[in-house]
């Protein structure tokens, strides 16, 4: 059940598209996991920062139903893209259909496959960003992040899901399994990072807001 913090948030910030809402609903019928969706207050802020930032070129690391893309999308400039990596093809149509209801079908590229794979890939064909989103497997986030890293334009930003991991990562004494132990290690290293900036926001399990140095 929502909290009253919550209940509160939702109430007082921008209201979700009806294709969103349809699409939320959706993961609900669809899925197992349906708590792995974005969610409106943090998809209203990707589409905000997509925005402000001016991005045009987006990488993002693991799509779900396609709802986290699809809120990017509507914040992209006209001639703005996304390339989103997703290892799960069972939910392909689910995400396509969303995309076609928001008329943003034509932003978005998605690639099914192993994410480090594909990001090889990507640098190697010289592939650059200004903005990325990780949401993928906890163990690997730093990998990704490695990864990425060069194909982010200086001033670019990199945002990663779940970093607080309800608690898990300043509990005591730290869980050994390897989901936490890997979100624990990226918090770490990217605090430690001088290549970046960062502030870490506790909206929903907590997201990292990662700026490239100019």
């Amino acid at each position: 059940m929502p909290s009253s913090s919550d209940k509160y948030v939702d109430s007082h910030s921008s209201l979700p598209s009806e294709v969103l809402d349809w699409l939320e609903k959706q993961t609900n019928i669809r899925t197992n996991y349906p708590r792995m969706l974005s969610g409106k207050n943090q998809g209203e802020l990707l589409k905000l920062l997509v925005e402000i930032s001016g991005a045009s070129r987006i990488l993002e690391i693991g799509a779900f139903t396609g709802y986290s893309s699809c809120c990017m999308a509507l914040g992209l400039p006209e001639d703005g893209h996304i390339d989103t990596l997703e290892i799960n093809d069972e939910l392909e149509d689910l995400m396509r259909e969303a995309w076609s209801r928001a008329g943003v079908e034509g932003r978005i590229s998605l690639h099914i496959g192993d994410a480090k794979a594909t990001l090889a890939k990507f640098r190697e064909e010289g592939r650059r960003f200004d903005f990325a989103f990780i949401d993928a497997n906890k163990r690997e986030y730093f990998q990704y992040y490695e990864l990425l890293f060069d194909m982010i334009e200086p001033g670019g930003l990199i945002l990663a899901d779940d970093v607080l991991w309800d608690g898990k990562v300043y509990a005591e004494p730290l869980p050994t399994d390897a989901q936490t132990r890997g979100l624990v290690e990226f918090n770490d290293r990217i605090a430690d990072d001088p290549r970046a900036e960062v502030v870490i926001l506790p909206i929903r399990d907590g997201i990292s807001i990662i700026r490239k140095r100019l």
